[in-house]
């Protein structure tokens, strides 16, 4: 991939919103795994980590709205209900978390990859392989590419169920 900058630093040039929409049923990041197999064993989970924590702190204190959608197939899978056992701590911190069963989705129109979606104006899609290790990431400054992302996200905020009450 060309020279794409960090989510740090994308973030901090964000001004109003940042919003991610993921739709994988698993991910195989290599600085999730240990945190994944402590989970396994019964501790709780802190897969969003301490340095994640702090900047969406700082990002929402400083008026940048966070919003995350995740589009899920039912019944979850062990990764995504790893992933709801430590969103609590993301909403904690100022996220806000919502949940759309895939088989409520199957009318809308999505992009292929999970993206982050910065003040309307900048798409950053994350690239992953089959078994969900990551493949890397592309920007997209394209009008048209920022309108579907953003109205992708937008249906799937409309119909999702808030962190709080949603189940796996």
């Amino acid at each position: 991939m060309p020279n794409v900058p960090s989510f740090a630093e994308l973030i901090a040039d964000c001004h109003r919103s940042a919003v991610h929409l993921e739709m994988r049923d698993a991910y195989g990041v290599e600085d999730e795994a240990d945190d994944f197999a402590a989970w396994k064993r019964g501790e709780p989970s802190v897969w969003a980590g301490p340095e994640w924590l702090d900047l969406v702190r700082r990002t929402v204190g400083r008026g940048v709205a966070m919003r995350r959608a995740r589009v899920v197939s039912q019944p979850v899978t062990e990764y995504i209900r790893y992933e709801h056992a430590g969103t609590g701590l993301n909403v904690e911190a100022g996220e806000s978390v919502r949940w759309l069963p895939r088989r409520l989705a199957s009318d809308l129109a999505l992009p292929g990859n999970d993206f982050w979606l910065f003040d309307d104006r900048l798409v950053r899609f994350g690239h992953f392989t089959g078994d969900g290790a990551s493949a890397g990431h592309e920007l997209n400054h394209e009008p048209a590419v920022i309108k579907l992302c953003a109205s992708a996200f937008e249906a799937v905020w409309e119909r999702g169920t808030p962190h709080e009450e949603f189940t796996v």
